[in-house]
C-alpha cells in the first residue's frame, strides 16, 4: 500500500471508529429504553447521593470531596480518593490534572497540551490499576494515566501506603482507576457530553465527546446488567521552546603559543603535553570566576565560558484519543455475582518540529570587528556576542504514533456460607505501539551573529547579519531558501508489543474472633511477555542546494510565540512532505524504499509474576471512645524472566518477601492517629534490560557521538517506607490532616557514563545500573473545610488545600573521561520538588458552582545534562504553576452547562544549570485552553 493510500485507510479507521461506536450508543440506549419482558430496579434514593453498596455517585464538588473524606477515614491504609463530580464529570481534563491536587503529589511534563507525568511523595514509579487490575501500554510496566479520558471513571485511588493484598511493584504507591458499572447505578442511565475545548497557541477548537448508556433488569434466573461508555478526545496542540546551548570553554585573548585568541578549547587536545586539560560533566562544572584558569603546557591559562549554541523548537500537533468500556454484570441470587469487562483505549499523535539552531562556538579572528563580547560582572561567563561564520541548520521532523490497547477480564464473587467470601478474576490484556520518525536537515555557515544568552529572565536573543558583498541575497532572511543547502535525512521507526494473562483470587475470611477478626488471602499469577523491534536508516550529508526543491520547502513562522527576539520566521524542510512522499526523499539519498525496509526485533521478554500474600484486621476497644484497629500481613513473591535479545539470551529469578503492619489509634470519632511500616520493589523497566547498544553518530559537531543501550544485570529497586499521620474530621465534608513520611530506597537506577571507542569513533555511553542509594522524608498537610450554618448568600462556600514538604538525598557515582568511578556526587531525586502546594476555592449552589485552583510547584532538579559540557551537570527546572477555574451551570436537574479555564496565567517555565541567573537554559510556553460544554442525563 503506497503512503497515500495508508493515510487515507488510518483516515478512514477512525472516523469509521467514532461512527460505529456512537451508532452503537444510540442502539443501546434504544434497547435498554424500550425492551420488553424486563423491568428496570428502582433503588432508594437520599438526597444527591446514591448508596450502592460500596458505590458512590456524587453531584457536586462539596459532595465529591466529602466522599473522597470518607474514603480515607473509613481505611486503614493512606488512601486519597477523587472522586467524579457527577457521572461523567471528572474535576479535570484528565487524570493527571486531578491528581495535583493531592496532598503527596506533583506533576511534570507539561507539554504537547496537557499535563503527562505523575509522582507520589517524589518518586515516579507508580503502579497503576484499572479497577484492581494492573494496567500497561506495549512493552512499559505502567500506562500514561492520560490515555485514560477522565469522562469514563468514577473515581480513582491513591494508595500512598501498601497493604499485602495490593501489587507489590512500584516503590511510589498505587494509583487505581475505577470506571463504571451497571450495578452502580441500578437502574437505568444515559449520559451524554460533549466539550469544545480552545487551545490559544494552536488557535484551535477541539471535540471531546462521551457518552453513557447503563441499565439493570430483574429475570427470573437473576439480575442483568448491561452499560456501554465511550469517549472520544482530539486535541491539537502547540509546544514552542528557545535554548541557550550548553556552556564550553574559550581562550582568552591572550592565547598561548599554538593556539589562537578566543579558541574553543576541547578537553583533550593534541597540542597539549597532559590531557584532559580540563575535565567534562563535573557536577559543579568548570569555575566561573572572573580569572578562572586551566593548565595548558604547564601554564596556568585564562578561559572564558560560553554557549555552544543556540535554537528554538516549534512543535505542533494533532492527537485523538478514542476509548471505550463495556461492563456485564449477571447475580443469578444474592451470594453471587459474575462480570465481565472489556476496556479499549486508543491514541493517535502526530507532530512537526521545525527546528531553528546555530552554533555559537566559532569565533574566526580576533581582528574581525564582528568578534566581540560582554561579559557577566564578576565572572568569566560571556553573556553577550558577535562573531563571524557560524554554522547553523533548521531541521523539519515528522513523528507519527499509534497505540490500540485492549484489557478483557472476567471476575466471579462468592459468599460461601456465613463467613468466607471469594473473588477470582481472569484478565487477558493485549497493547501495541507503532512510531515513525522522519527528518531532513538544511544547513549553512551564516556572514555572522548577534546573540545574547541571557537577555532577560533566561530568555536568550540573537539575530544574522547580512553580507554586504551579496547585493542579491539578504544573509539575515532566514526565509530564502537560497540560504539552505540539504543535509542529512534520518529515518526511523520503531514497535513496542506486550500482552498479559492474569490470574487472581482472593479470599475473605470472617474468625468470629474479638481481636483479629478477619484473615485475608490470596494468589496471583501474571505471565507477561514484551518486546521492541526498531529500524534506523540515515541519509548523509547531500550539499545540494534547497532552492532547486521546491517541494521541500517550508516557511515556518512564530517561534517561541514573538516573545523572543530571534528570528520570527525561516526556511525549513516540509515535514508534511516527508511524511507524504518518504519514498521520494529515500531516493533522493539512494536509501532503500519502504517495500524492502523492515522492524528489527531488539529483545524479547518473557516475565512470569507469582506471589501470595495473608494478611488480617485487628481491632480493640481500648475504653472510652478510644479504639486502636490495623491491619498486618506479608507479601511473597518470586519472578522469572527470560531474556532474548539480539546477540544473547539469559535467564533471572529474583524473589521477596514484603512485610506490612497499619495501625490506627481513635480517640474518637473525630480524633485519629495512623502509622504504619511496609516494604516495596521495583522491578526494572524491559528495556532497560535490553545490553544492545545503540550508536548516533556526532550530528552537531561536538567531537563525539553518543551511545546508548541496557543493562541484563540490573536487579529490583527496594524501598522501605515509614508513615505516621494524625487526622481530625470535622463536618461532613471538613477534615485535616498532617502526615511525615520517610523512605529508604536502596539500589536506585540512575544512568551511568563512560567513553567507549567504537569502530574507531568516540561515543559517550548511558546505561542504567543501581549505583545510587537514597533517602525521602517529608511532611503532608491536606484540608478540606466547607463552613457550616453561614448566612445563605455564603452558603456552599469551601475549600481544599495542601501543602507538600520533600527533603531527599541520593548518591551517584562520578565517573572520569574513560568511565572509571573517581567519587560519588549526592543530588536530590530527580523530579522532586522540596515544597509544592494547591489551594482551591469553591462556591456551590444548587443552580451553579464555581471553583477557582492554583498549584505551585519549587524549583527541582529535573535530569543530568550529558556529561560533555563545561556547565553543571544538572539541570534544574524553575517553579511551576498554574491558575485554572471551572464553572458549572445547572439548567434542569438534566442539562448541564459547563466552562473551564487552564493556565490563566499564561505561564512561561524556564529551566537552568544550577545558577539561574548566569546559567539559564530552557525556556518553553504552556497554552492557555478554554472549554465550553453541555451534559445531558436522563
Amino acid at each position: 500500500m503506497n503512503q497515500k493510500a495508508s493515510e487515507d485507510s488510518r483516515c478512514l479507521t477512525v472516523a469509521s471508529f467514532r461512527r460505529q461506536a456512537f451508532i452503537s450508543v444510540a442502539a443501546f440506549a434504544a434497547v435498554f429504553t424500550s425492551a420488553t419482558g424486563l423491568s428496570a430496579q428502582d433503588d432508594d434514593v437520599e438526597g444527591d447521593i446514591i448508596t450502592l453498596e460500596e458505590f458512590v455517585v456524587t453531584t457536586g464538588i462539596r459532595d465529591s470531596l466529602a466522599a473522597g473524606i470518607e474514603v480515607r477515614q473509613n481505611s486503614i491504609q493512606a488512601i486519597d480518593a477523587i472522586f467524579a463530580e457527577d457521572i461523567g464529570k471528572f474535576p479535570d481534563n484528565n487524570v493527571v490534572e486531578a491528581l495535583q491536587r493531592v496532598a503527596g503529589v506533583q506533576v511534570t511534563q507539561r507539554e504537547r497540551g496537557e499535563v503527562n507525568a505523575v509522582a507520589i511523595r517524589g518518586l515516579g514509579d507508580v503502579t497503576t490499576t484499572i479497577n484492581g487490575r494492573n494496567i500497561f501500554t506495549a512493552s512499559g510496566r505502567s500506562v500514561a494515566l492520560a490515555d485514560i479520558p477522565a469522562s469514563l471513571l468514577n473515581r480513582v485511588d491513591i494508595y500512598k501506603t501498601r497493604s499485602a493484598s495490593l501489587i507489590e511493584h512500584g516503590i511510589a504507591g498505587v494509583i487505581d482507576v475505577q470506571t463504571h458499572r451497571p450495578f452502580d447505578f441500578g437502574t437505568q442511565r444515559t449520559v451524554l457530553a460533549a466539550r469544545g475545548i480552545y487551545n490559544e497557541l494552536r488557535g484551535s477548537m477541539d471535540p471531546n465527546l462521551s457518552a453513557l448508556v447503563s441499565n439493570v433488569w430483574e429475570t427470573k434466573n437473576g439480575r442483568f446488567g448491561a452499560l456501554i461508555n465511550v469517549s472520544f478526545a482530539e486535541t491539537n496542540w502547540t509546544d514552542k521552546s528557545v535554548t541557550a546551548g550548553a556552556m564550553v570553554p574559550f581562550l582568552s585573548e591572550n592565547a598561548p603559543d599554538g593556539w589562537v585568541p578566543l579558541e574553543r578549547v576541547w578537553p583533550s587536545d593534541w597540542r597539549a603535553s597532559e590531557n584532559p586539560i580540563w575535565q567534562a560533566g563535573l557536577e559543579a562544572g568548570l569555575p566561573f570566576s572572573s580569572g578562572s584558569t586551566f593548565a595548558i603546557n604547564g601554564e596556568q591559562v585564562p578561559y572564558y565560558l560560553s554557549r555552544d549554541a543556540l535554537f528554538s523548537a516549534d512543535f505542533y500537533g494533532h492527537r485523538e484519543r478514542p476509548a471505550v468500556n463495556i461492563s456485564l454484570q449477571f447475580a443469578p441470587d444474592q451470594k453471587s455475582t459474575y462480570t465481565f469487562e472489556a476496556f479499549y483505549n486508543g491514541y493517535r499523535e502526530d507532530w512537526n518540529n521545525n527546528l531553528l539552531f546555530t552554533f555559537a562556538d566559532w569565533w574566526g579572528s580576533i581582528e574581525n570587528p564582528a568578534s566581540s563580547f560582554e561579559l557577566f560582572p564578576g565572572t568569566n561567563i560571556i553573556k553577550s556576542r558577535t562573531l563571524g561564520y557560524p554554522f547553523g541548520f533548521m531541521s523539519g521532523d515528522k513523528t507519527d504514533q499509534e497505540t490500540d490497547s485492549f484489557l478483557y477480564s472476567l471476575t466471579g464473587e462468592w459468599e460461601i456460607g456465613e463467613s468466607l467470601n471469594l473473588t477470582a478474576d481472569l484478565s487477558y490484556q493485549k497493547s501495541e505501539f507503532e512510531t515513525r520518525f522522519l527528518a531532513m536537515q538544511t544547513n549553512r555557515v551564516a556572514r555572522s551573529i548577534t546573540a545574547d544568552f541571557n537577555s532577560g529572565n533566561g530568555i536568550p536573543a540573537w539575530s544574522h547579519g547580512d553580507d554586504p558583498n551579496t547585493a542579491d541575497i539578504d544573509e539575515s532572511d532566514l526565509t530564502d531558501a537560497r540560504l539552505w543547502n540539504i543535509g542529512p535525512f534520518f529515518d526511523n521507526a520503531g514497535r513496542n508489543e506486550g500482552e498479559a494473562l492474569s490470574f487472581t483470587l482472593d479470599g475473605d475470611y470472617d474468625t468470629g474472633w474479638d481481636l483479629f477478626n478477619n484473615i485475608k488471602f490470596g494468589i496471583r499469577f501474571d505471565d507477561r511477555d514484551a518486546e521492541e523491534g526498531s529500524r534506523t536508516g540515515f541519509g548523509p550529508d547531500l550539499n545540494q542546494p534547497l532552492a532547486d526543491y521546491p517541494e521541500l520547502q517550508h516557511v515556518n513562522s512564530g517561534y517561541f510565540d514573538g516573545r523572543a527576539d530571534i528570528p520570527q520566521s525561516a526556511m525549513v524542510a516540509s515535514a508534511d512532505y516527508l511524511a507524504a512522499e518518504p519514498d521520494a526523499v529515500r531516493s533522493l539519498y539512494g536509501l532503500p524504499l519502504e517495500d524492502e525496509l523492515s522492524i528489527a526485533t531488539n529483545f524479547k521478554i518473557n516475565e512470569t509474576n507469582y506471589a501470595a500474600y495473608v494478611q488480617t484486621d485487628f481491632r480493640q476497644e481500648l475504653g472510652g471512645d478510644m479504639v486502636l484497629s490495623g491491619q498486618l500481613g506479608a507479601r511473597y513473591v518470586k519472578v522469572d524472566t527470560d531474556l532474548d535479545f539480539i546477540s544473547d539470551t539469559d535467564e533471572t529469578s529474583t524473589d521477596a518477601f514484603l512485610p506490612s503492619l497499619a495501625m490506627v489509634l481513635d480517640f474518637n470519632k473525630n480524633w485519629r492517629l495512623r502509622a504504619s511500616y511496609g516494604e516495596t520493589l521495583r522491578r526494572p523497566n524491559f528495556v532497560d534490560l535490553n545490553p544492545n547498544i545503540t550508536y548516533v553518530d556526532d550530528v552537531t559537531n561536538i567531537g563525539y557521538g553518543t551511545a546508548s543501550g541496557g543493562n541484563p544485570d540490573l536487579q529490583p529497586t527496594e524501598s522501605k517506607n515509614y508513615d505516621i499521620s494524625l487526622e481530625y474530621y470535622f463536618g461532613d465534608a471538613s477534615a485535616l490532616y498532617v502526615t511525615a513520611f520517610k523512605r529508604e530506597v536502596d539500589g536506585l537506577v540512575v544512568p551511568f557514563r563512560k567513553r567507549v571507542n567504537y569502530d574507531n569513533y568516540d561515543y559517550i555511553l548511558t546505561q542504567p545500573d543501581n549505583t545510587s542509594n537514597g533517602t525521602l522524608d517529608g511532611w503532608e498537610f491536606g484540608l478540606v473545610y466547607f463552613p457550616e450554618d453561614l448566612p445563605d448568600w455564603l452558603d456552599g462556600i469551601g475549600m481544599q488545600a495542601s501543602l507538600t514538604l520533600l527533603d531527599s538525598i541520593q548518591d551517584i557515582p562520578i565517573t572520569n573521561d574513560v568511565g572509571e568511578v573517581v567519587g560519588t556526587d549526592t543530588t536530590p531525586f530527580f523530579g522532586v520538588s522540596d515544597t509544592s502546594y494547591s489551594v482551591v476555592l469553591a462556591y456551590e449552589k444548587p443552580k451553579y458552582s464555581v471553583r477557582l485552583s492554583h498549584v505551585w510547584r519549587d524549583d527541582f532538579l529535573q535530569r543530568y545534562e550529558a556529561a560533555l559540557f563545561a556547565n553543571p551537570l544538572g539541570i534544574y527546572n524553575t517553579a511551576e504553576k498554574s491558575l485554572d477555574l471551572q464553572i458549572t451551570y445547572k439548567v434542569n436537574d438534566n442539562f448541564v452547562l459547563t466552562f473551564d479555564a487552564t493556565n490563566l496565567t499564561d505561564e512561561v517555565y524556564h529551566s537552568y544549570y544550577e545558577y539561574p541567573g548566569t546559567h539559564n537554559f530552557g525556556n518553553w510556553l504552556i497554552s492557555r485552553t478554554f472549554a465550553v460544554g453541555a451534559r445531558y442525563s436522563f
